[in-house]
């Protein structure tokens, strides 16, 4: 489907900046860090605080309706997706964001001020053939190597994971750069764990999103440190060969064994999916988003989202998640290939704790919360728009954190959603900036407002495979939300 969480650069700055909001919603700068957090897009965010977390700031970076200073021609295309923030030797920052309907991959250069200036498509749809959900940005501090955009493509299982950074420019953007090395899957994330999770190996989860006869996989690629090329593939089972997700229940724990995919590089995706069911892998309804625990020691904990699928065609046997469901693995110390499975929160128990989930998407974990982003499956049973949930991990309590603000009586409707459906927007990738900008408690938002479409927005990338498509979207900066 559609999201990302997205692992950040650790580049720390000596001084935080103090946050006072004044008059023009501005966050002032009052020490070295040259930062400062304000609005720069003429379109107000789509989103609204719940009144627990009043207290929370947040500015409206851009959206598809502004110009850039620097590159006027510039149009910031649709459904802004998977993302990462690096920052530059010279102060600035390269934001690196999917436009995923677009099949797409935009570069916005942000000032030391933190203001977008630019903007250049450094993959364009020619250059990913499919959509392109959510993406990791992997560094040498934190991963051991990089930086590398890994953006997860997204359509069908033959869909390729591929590895852009931060200095990839608009000159090359036909040209696919596919990580053969993971193989082919329906990927909605490639997530390489912290270096320090296992001495120098590279280990990379991908969540499969595949509806379809063989279910979603959560899938390891595992090599020395940096190869992406020579690892090994594997996939997730029980230990008692159990495959279907609905005897899993919540809070319990189920030990878990990764198994090898022979030839998975050279594999189809229709083999690699063909191995996983012959290994009795686990079934899931469309693994998305994946993201561990950012406490040092705690970098084995790892959650991930299963967004559900409806009980139909491949689940009406109802072995698969309809509402979506969070799980907690936590791998051996000693042995990646090896852990256990906790179902942490369960939206197929409408009773239970998660019982107004409308299908979790995309994740994003700190050090003492797991952040969850709904984007709805359109059942037609939606009671509101699109949430971001608040886990805490040691108290194991559920908040609602943010909804969706589909400015329904925008005058003229203006982003024509005065009909839309409730959920029919989404969220994509959440990602935490606190290091990279040196502001606490500081996150990135994509969001997808659906219905919000113009002549003006249509086929900007400068590929061929969508010139219709004509979403915008948008990109806010969130101040404040606990870490």
């Amino acid at each position: 489907m559609k999201t990302l969480n997205v692992l950040m650069s650790a580049a720390l700055l000596g001084s935080f900046i103090a946050c006072n909001s004044d008059d023009d919603n501005t966050t002032n700068n009052e020490t070295n860090n040259p930062v400062v957090l304000k609005n720069h897009s003429t379109t107000p965010a789509f989103l609204n605080a719940k009144s627990e977390f009043s207290t929370i700031q947040l500015f409206s970076l851009f959206s598809s309706e502004d110009t850039f200073s620097e590159t006027p021609e510039y149009v910031f295309a649709g459904s802004a997706d998977g993302s990462g923030l690096f920052k530059n030797s010279d102060d600035t920052y390269s934001f690196l964001v999917n436009n995923e309907d677009n099949f797409a991959v935009s570069k916005i250069k942000f000032d030391a001020s933190f203001k977008p200036v630019a903007g250049e498509y450094i993959l364009n749809s020619n250059g990913a053939g499919t959509r392109l959900c959510s993406a990791s940005l992997a560094t040498p501090e934190i991963h051991g190597f990089g930086p590398l955009f890994l953006t997860a493509g997204e359509s069908d299982s033959e869909s390729q994971v591929h590895g852009l950074t931060p200095y990839d420019t608009k000159a090359n953007n036909s040209t696919p750069r596919p990580i053969l090395g993971f193989g082919r899957w329906c990927a909605e994330n490639a997530v390489p764990l912290s270096k320090n999770a296992f001495s120098g190996q590279t280990i990379v989860l991908l969540g499969d999103d595949d509806s379809g006869t063989y279910g979603g996989q959560l899938v390891m690629y595992k090599s020395t440190k940096g190869d992406l090329n020579n690892g090994k593939v594997y996939v997730i089972k029980r230990t008692d060969n159990v495959i279907n997700e609905r005897t899993m229940t919540e809070n319990g724990t189920y030990p878990v064994e990764f198994v090898e995919i022979t030839n998975a590089k050279t594999n189809t995706g229709l083999q690699n999916n063909q191995a996983a069911q012959a290994a009795n892998a686990i079934a899931f309804g469309r693994v998305e988003d994946i993201d561990y625990n950012k406490t040092e020691g705690k970098e084995r904990e790892i959650y991930f989202n299963v967004t559900g699928q409806n009980n139909s065609g491949a689940n009406a046997d109802n072995s698969r998640s309809k509402y979506g469901r969070v799980y907690k693995l936590v791998l051996d110390a000693n042995n990646p290939l090896s852990g256990q499975l906790t179902l942490v929160l369960d939206g197929d128990d409408r009773s239970g704790k998660a019982k107004q989930f409308q299908n979790v998407d995309n994740i994003c974990v700190t050090k003492n919360y797991v952040y969850l982003q709904e984007d709805a499956n359109g059942y037609g049973d939606e009671t509101h728009d699109a949430y971001i949930y608040q886990y805490n991990i040691a108290t194991k309590e559920l908040k609602v954190v943010f909804e969706l603000d589909h400015k329904r009586n925008e005058p003229g409707d203006k982003y024509l959603s005065a009909s839309s459906s409730k959920g029919s927007w989404e969220y994509g990738a959440l990602i935490d900036v606190s290091e990279t900008i040196g502001v606490p408690d500081t996150f990135m938002l994509s969001i997808q407002p659906h219905s919000w479409k113009k002549e003006a927005f249509k086929g900007k990338d400068g590929g061929t495979l969508r010139p219709n498509e004509n979403q915008g979207s948008q990109v806010v900066l969130i101040k404040g939300l606990p870490r």
